[in-house]
């Protein structure tokens, strides 16, 4: 029989402060039009197949609607149209990625889901400076994956609050911009 001493029976079932964080540098990566792209892990709360989507009136044309998850209902943004890009139907490999941002619960539609991936920061260049204003500003960095380059959003800018202020749910939890701060 093996006796352990008090310090050593700590070492092994408590984490040390230095131990790294599981969600450090990890991504979830997905398809959108002919792109891969990736969000933090840290924001992903779960993944589901597409649903019924339900309409609200007045809202922006890539606010899609709400759905009724688990009795919270969480409004539903197809990235696709966020893009500007062309619509297309849903079908079994569209996907709805639920993150939370500052406490509220929103959807993501993408085509695919596809891993998620490590991608550490000397794997992340800056985006050029060519893109237009509009869409540049949700991208955080182009990751480095082998020969692959996915593009990283900053999923807070990604929702931010033009478009969903007319969910009161989400008014008060979503970041401020840096033009709305200053009003």
């Amino acid at each position: 029989m093996t006796t352990l001493t008090t310090q050593q029976a700590t070492e092994e079932n408590f984490y040390d402060e230095e131990d790294e964080d599981t969600q450090k540098d990890k991504y979830l990566t997905f398809t959108v039009g002919r792109e891969d792209y990736g969000i933090e892990i840290c924001h992903v709360t779960e993944i589901i197949g597409i649903q019924k989507i339900t309409d609200v009136p007045d809202m922006p044309g890539h606010i899609k609607g709400v759905i009724n998850l688990r009795g919270k209902v969480i409004p539903v943004m197809d990235v696709r149209l966020r893009f500007r890009m062309p619509a297309r139907d849903y079908d079994d490999r569209t996907c709805i990625v639920v993150v939370d941002v500052g406490g509220a619960a929103i959807g993501l539609v993408v085509d695919t889901v596809k891993e998620v991936a490590d991608i550490p920061p000397g794997q992340i260049e800056l985006p050029p400076d060519v893109a237009e204003r509009g869409t540049q500003h949700y991208i955080k960095g182009l990751g480095k994956l082998g020969e692959q380059v996915k593009i990283l959003l900053d999923v807070e800018r990604l929702v931010k609050k033009e478009g969903l202020e007319a969910i009161p749910s989400l008014n008060s939890a979503l970041p401020e911009t840096h033009a709305q701060a200053q009003l």
